[in-house]
């Protein structure tokens, strides 16, 4: 039997097959796309799980020229690999390869950046619109609305408005009951009705105007192919319901849903994870998170968490499993987080609402409105601030301490380590009179020896951490440890001092009086934007105190940064301690 897989460069490719190979393609596909990731990593279980429906909708429809948006992005390996990235698939993630996501610059057949969830609806409904004012009638807009993605405020916004127009869009569920982590709430106990065929209530879908088929089997590509050739000839909104299993194919990934949404290495064959040892390195900031608000929790009992669907991500799955009526997963709904948090601090508990900083983006509002505008002390922690690595641009969380800064009320802290992280939680829950937002990034800290009685922090303070003559780092969070490190490297440390100032807002004033009184010369130090960041602030504290210091600003630059390790979007943005160090030694040289 030839490989099909490997002649397919194009949709094209695949037309040109009869419909008794379509369940080659898609075992051959599915072998490629573990063969790639088990080595490569990524994301796994979303793509396994939409092989036949991603075969189906490029051998139905007359891609690029139907528009196709994917919902959430990471269901996408497969959709890259028939559009005429097999080749180069194995660069996926990495630094000038394949982004883990559809992106527009990238490829025709990828008509909108899906990087966050919900948005395939209003996008596809927008392409829709646009084809109607052009009097192009024969063009076909596909949603397909994966991981739970359907359940957010976004999705029912646009389906609100679709449901009373008459353009030709089709909406597809991919319905597999688990986004990242099981998904939770109402609409998941009413899917599970309808697939069950309990359910006794009008259809909602068809109540908001949709014509509604489904459920079908995803796994059964001739039935997929045919239902979408049958609603190809139907105008107006259509929805569709396909039932899926996240990880099809490989039993590991089926098995263990959430371990293998990203699974990192693992062994093509049999699936088995490649055993990683971490006996004796430090723990992730999400897990000194996760056990230390449980260690609170048990102590205080006004707190509670709250996550909008990153519970193993975050680690408030911890406090899910010890303290299960006090720890809420509200699924993919960020804006609906953090009200919710600010409900429960008007009646005198402790949220900790828990959301990676990329995604409080979609809650900006909320954070003004409802919580810093009625100054209540919700504790926002902030996981994967700053560069994340390989998701790429839509995934960094490098806008927080910029967009944060200019609200009112709200208190900003970055720790060093993971002690500090551990003391800013304990500070926090004894009772603020403001919000506060502590960001913290994805990966390991540097101290094993972490779990250290709790101490107070006093609110506005920054500390010295190394004195020195001539030239002062100020930085803000973890990444303070690279400039530590770029000053051990080299004999002149003496002239250099290093101070973590913790917080962005408000600044220790009498700390940044004593630097600038002393120093000619001050570098800032953060890994998030420079426009409007921590670097920003110190040199609005210099202008208003009329200081004629010279300021180096290191962080992030104006663009958007795309994928690659950590390490190397570091040294991209000259915040590694490689960096650094040539920066100190021009500075001295001078």
């Amino acid at each position: 039997m030839k490989n099909l897989l490997s002649h397919i460069h194009s949709p094209i490719d695949l037309r040109k097959l009869a419909k008794e190979d379509l369940p080659q393609v898609a075992q051959e596909l599915r072998e490629f796309i573990i063969d790639i990731v088990s080595t490569k990593e990524g994301h796994l279980g979303a793509s396994l799980g939409v092989v036949e429906l991603t075969i189906a909708l490029h051998y139905v429809f007359d891609t690029p020229n139907d528009l196709l948006v994917w919902d959430v992005g990471h269901q996408a390996y497969g959709h890259k690999i028939l559009t005429e990235r097999r080749e180069i698939f194995h660069t996926n993630r990495r630094k000038n390869g394949v982004s883990g996501f559809p992106k527009r610059d990238e490829s025709v057949y990828d008509t909108f950046g899906v990087g966050h969830s919900s948005t395939a609806i209003s996008a596809a409904l927008g392409m829709a619109i646009a084809s109607k004012l052009q009097n192009d009638f024969t063009k076909q807009h596909i949603a397909v609305v994966g991981d739970a993605s359907i359940a957010s405020g976004m999705a029912f916004e646009a389906m609100n408005h679709a449901g009373v127009t008459d353009t030709n869009i089709l909406i597809i569920l991919n319905d597999n009951a688990i986004g990242i982590d099981p998904s939770v709430g109402a609409l998941k106990m009413y899917l599970t009705n309808v697939k069950k065929g309990t359910e006794k209530q009008d259809n909602i879908f068809e109540a908001l105007n949709f014509d509604y088929s489904g459920p079908i089997d995803g796994h059964d590509i001739f039935a997929v192919v045919a239902e979408l050739e049958r609603l190809k000839t139907i105008k107006g909104p259509k929805f569709l319901h396909v039932i899926t299993t996240k990880g099809k194919g490989l039993q590991k990934a089926e098995e263990d849903q959430v371990k293998y949404h990203a699974p990192g290495k693992f062994d093509k064959i049999t699936g088995e994870l490649t055993p990683k040892d971490t006996t004796h390195l430090p723990p992730k900031f999400q897990d000194v998170f996760g056990h230390t608000i449980v260690e609170l929790a048990n102590e205080n009992e006004k707190i509670v968490g709250i996550t909008p669907a990153m519970p193993t991500g975050s680690s408030l799955k911890f406090m899910m499993e010890a303290i299960p009526n006090r720890a809420f997963d509200v699924g993919i709904a960020e804006q609906h987080a953090v009200t919710l948090a600010a409900g429960m601090a008007t009646q005198g508990l402790i949220p900790f609402c828990n959301v990676y900083s990329t995604f409080l983006q979609r809650a900006y509002d909320q954070v003004i409105h409802d919580v810093a505008l009625q100054n209540l002390p919700v504790i926002f922690c902030l996981d994967r601030a700053g560069l994340v690595g390989q998701d790429g641009a839509t995934h960094h969380g490098v806008f927080d301490l910029a967009y944060l800064r200019c609200i009112p009320n709200l208190i900003i802290f970055a720790p060093l380590h993971e002690v500090s992280l551990r003391n800013i939680m304990y500070t926090a829950q004894l009772g603020l009179e403001h919000p506060i937002a502590i960001r913290y990034p994805r990966g390991r800290g540097m101290l094993t020896d972490w779990k250290q009685p709790f101490e107070k922090i006093e609110i506005g303070k920054g500390r010295c951490i190394k004195e020195g003559t001539h030239i002062a780092i100020l930085s803000i969070g973890h990444i303070g440890v690279a400039a530590i490190e770029a000053v051990k490297e080299f004999d002149l440390s003496k002239r250099i001092a290093l101070y973590d100032m913790q917080f962005v807002k408000p600044l220790d004033e009498t700390l940044l009086h004593k630097i600038f009184s002393k120093f000619d010369t001050i570098v800032t130090l953060e890994n998030g934007v420079i426009n409007g960041g921590f670097g920003t602030a110190i040199i609005e504290f210099a202008s208003e105190f009329n200081y004629r210091t010279n300021i180096y600003v290191r962080g992030v630059p104006d663009e958007f940064i795309e994928h690659g390790t950590v390490e190397e979007l570091h040294e991209q943005c000259g915040i590694s301690k490689n960096v650094i160090k040539e920066l100190l030694l021009s500075l001295l040289s001078n």
